[in-house]
């Protein structure tokens, strides 16, 4: 049998190798400086969604654990991010305040050493990012459950934006308040999404206790911190922020609750080889006009990845449709499909073209 070594030796060989680490993470940065450099001499981007993507997927292929491959991605989000600090300053709009979902989903797509800029609204998000005070912007688009976002969809019909990427975060809702006590409920508030996703939950625990909706899960917080009657449905950072204590954990109705959340900002990522195109048309209420607007993508061999229609304001019984299709718009093929549709548009917008979501 080998003689085992004890734990002080082991600590010293860890030691030794946080300083290589470190090292190494140094040297790293400094690469990156340099890129940077380079990047704001050409007027280039200090965020590219393409290169990140294809970062994540190389130190995947290179992980033969113990690490899980999720703890990976958690240190190199954290190890880029700081990279694009160096590089710039990066300043991200998200719908808040701080501790609602999408807080969290901007957090996980450009780590702590981004600079995060709190919205009132999903349009003052937009308009964060179209007047240039925000780099990025971080909206809901739609959850597993509830659907999509109506108020997103209009603004990326609105705006002079561009969709850059795709960022998709498990909810896990929890019932918070000041003192824990169950008994002395009497409202339960949250935004609208979070109650609907914990409807049947609440309505078999809390059947006579007056539910109300208000703009966020951590203007929710907010309340009920304020307040000992209230009960706010929210996710467990807004119960650390807010100082909240948990009555119950996990109270979302499906187990699988997702939600999938959008990047935007005026730039055209580069093709990854893994990509996603939006666009948006109406056309004129003719029978099997739909039909005849998507036999291009049949045709060119693309695949629908989404559609849904929107009414078209001030125009009853007039809708958009919004597609989702696998491929990058630089693809010839997609060019095809899209330049064949436009012949028979009323309107057309490409919202986007971007890597699909790790």
């Amino acid at each position: 049998m080998s003689r085992k070594e004890s734990v002080d030796a082991l600590r010293k060989k860890i030691d030794q190798l946080d300083e290589k680490i470190v090292e190494l993470l140094n040297e790293r940065a400094s690469l990156a400086r340099k890129i940077g450099r380079q990047k704001s001499l050409r007027e280039e981007e200090v965020y590219v969604p393409s290169r990140e993507k294809e970062i994540f997927h190389r130190v995947s292929d290179l992980n033969r654990g113990p690490l899980p491959k999720q703890a990976l991605h958690s240190i190199y989000r954290e190890i880029l991010s700081a990279s694009r600090s160096l590089e710039a300053a990066v300043k991200i709009a998200y719908f808040g305040p701080e501790a609602t979902f999408t807080h969290m989903a901007a957090r996980e797509k450009f780590g702590s050493s981004a600079t995060f800029i709190p919205a009132a609204s999903i349009p003052d998000v937009f308009q964060e990012v179209s007047q240039g005070r925000a780099d990025y912007g971080v909206v809901p688009i739609e959850n597993s459950t509830e659907g999509v976002v109506t108020h997103t969809l209009d603004m990326l019909v609105e705006a002079d934006v561009r969709i850059c990427a795709e960022a998709s975060l498990e909810i896990h809702l929890y019932l918070l308040s000041r003192c824990a006590r169950a008994e002395d409920i009497r409202r339960i508030v949250s935004h609208p999404q979070a109650l609907a996703q914990c409807r049947r939950w609440i309505s078999n625990h809390f059947p006579t206790v007056k539910v109300e909706e208000v703009a966020s899960t951590a203007q929710a917080a907010q309340m009920a911190a304020a307040d000992g009657s209230l009960a706010a449905v929210a996710s467990s950072l807004a119960g650390e922020l807010y100082g909240l204590q948990v009555i119950e954990d996990k109270i979302e109705d499906h187990t699988n609750n997702i939600t999938r959340f959008l990047v935007i900002g005026d730039q055209q990522p580069r093709a990854s080889g893994d990509d996603k195109t939006a666009i948006v048309f109406s056309v004129k209420d003719e029978v099997g006009i739909l039909h005849r607007m998507l036999e291009p993508f049949a045709k060119n061999r693309i695949n629908l990845t989404k559609i849904e229609s929107r009414p078209l304001k001030h125009k009853p019984w007039e809708y958009l449709f919004f597609l989702d299709l696998e491929g990058h718009i630089e693809e010839p093929r997609i060019q095809r499909a899209i330049k064949k549709l436009e012949r028979r548009c009323l309107f057309i917008k490409v919202l986007g073209s971007y890597p699909r979501g790790v």
